[in-house]
């Protein structure tokens, strides 16, 4: 199973790139990982923010992938069910999983209707650059779990 992580906008602080490319390499041991961003749309009002940008990520997305949105409003997982999350989606012959995360304020309705999953990983309110560290880190965390290797504890 590859992996692909779409997110708008570019990595702005250097600790979040260097978080980026920790969790990034770590968990390329396991599967193949891309990562692109979207550019961020400027000067418009939220509705045609969110249009512009999701039309973006939508030219971004693989034929065979199967779309993970990141939202606040999505569901709230353990570390210990997103594992078995990647676990099914890997035993069920998913060729691409992709997850989005999206601007500032968010996906356009038609975007999210393309999304076989939302989740979500805090009911905080978390800022774009720091969930793309947070999500790498989960999906490494993931992997450990699925070999059963000491880096998770409960």
């Amino acid at each position: 199973m590859r992996l692909k992580l779409l997110w708008v906008g570019k990595t702005q602080e250097a600790w979040v790139r260097a978080g980026i490319e920790e969790y990034a390499g770590r968990i390329r041991r396991y599967a193949p990982l891309e990562i692109q961003e979207a550019r961020e749309e400027k000067g418009v009002e939220a509705p045609s923010m969110r249009e512009r940008e999701c039309a973006r990520l939508e030219k971004l997305l693989p034929k065979r992938g199967t779309l993970v949105l990141l939202d606040e409003r999505g569901e709230g997982m353990s570390s210990t069910e997103f594992a078995r999350f990647l676990t099914r989606s890997r035993d069920q012959g998913v060729h691409e999983l992709v997850f989005a995360i999206g601007g500032a304020y968010g996906f356009s309705d038609a975007f999210r209707g393309k999304a076989q999953k939302t989740i979500s990983l805090s009911r905080m309110t978390l800022t774009h650059q720091m969930v793309r560290v947070f999500l790498l880190e989960q999906i490494y965390r993931g992997f450990t779990i699925m070999n059963d290797e000491p880096y998770h504890h409960e």
